[in-house]
């Protein structure tokens, strides 16, 4: 069986542990209608994506 030569410090163990820590929040305020959205995503409300309108309104 394979078994750890020498405890792991607490220093070690923590280092492996640094990326565990949550990220910052995805969301911005677009900057036309103030809504939340995520960066580089088409607004679905209005349908622009970066100053041009790329999906259109469906008429129901």
């Amino acid at each position: 069986m394979a078994v750890p030569k020498r405890k792991v410090s607490p220093s070690r163990r923590n280092m492996r542990r640094a990326h565990d820590a949550l990220g910052s929040n995805p969301y911005t305020e677009d900057k036309d209608t103030g809504e939340l959205r995520r960066s580089h995503h088409i607004d679905l409300k209005t349908g622009m994506y970066r100053g041009r309108q790329v999906l259109t309104q469906a008429e129901d």
